[in-house]
């Protein structure tokens, strides 16, 4: 209250802020996007061939890591080309999920200190309206203009600095998550064209055509 009515917005701000961090903590814990020994005992599912849809479907849904080899899983009868593409086609989509509502917060890390500056401006000019109206004689009016101006600027950069830190950590994460989800995929990419490979019936050699000169 002390604020005046511009501190509404980074109220809501700070409440929007605070709903989106704890529901990146819960969604991007480690355990929960890179479970522990998975990409080992994909490999294995992989070179035993025991594979089914309904396994791939409960492997896509448990992980986003496990989304991504499944993905690659799939395909793993076509070549090396087609199923790298699928890999990075399905990465793009799960990059973007982990990255869910972090513009958010990275936009209110930017208008955090814009809206306390607002209020800031807002309490100035009831300020000297004050002072216009009834003189420099009342140091009251003029002490309230200024607290409401000096609440809204630190609740603005209260708001700001937190979100700010924690959008770059939360984008940091993300980021190591991305290359060793990377390292998983490009070890089964492996695997697969091992196993393609070696699933390939060599080709039959033609029996040499006799020559004319040979048969004459």
């Amino acid at each position: 209250m002390a604020g005046g009515w511009a501190m509404v917005p980074i109220l809501i701000c700070s409440a929007i802020a605070l709903a989106i961090v704890l529901e990146r903590c819960w969604t991007l814990r480690r355990k929960s996007v890179l479970p522990p020994g998975l990409g080992e005992e994909v490999r294995q599912w992989a070179r035993s061939g025991k594979l089914d849809p309904g396994h791939l479907e409960t492997l896509s849904e448990g992980s986003p890591l496990g989304e991504l080899l499944a993905a690659a899983l799939a395909v793993r009868s076509q070549s090396r080309d087609v199923i790298k593409e699928r890999i990075e086609d399905t990465g793009r989509h799960v990059i973007h999920r982990m990255e869910r509502y972090l513009n958010t917060l990275g936009t209110i890390a930017l208008i955090g200190p814009l809206l306390g500056l607002f209020g800031t401006v807002i309490g100035l000019i009831r300020m000297f309206m004050e002072v216009m109206a009834g003189g420099i004689g009342d140091p009251a009016k003029m002490a309230g203009g200024i607290g409401e101006a000096l609440i809204c600027t630190a609740s603005g950069l209260t708001v700001a600095i937190p979100a700010y830190v924690l959008h770059r950590y939360f984008r940091s994460r993300v980021a190591g998550y991305c290359v060793e989800m990377e390292k998983q995929a490009t070890a089964l990419l492996d695997d697969l064209t091992l196993t393609n490979t070696a699933a390939t019936p060599a080709r039959p050699r033609r029996a040499p055509t006799p020559s004319a000169s040979g048969a004459g």
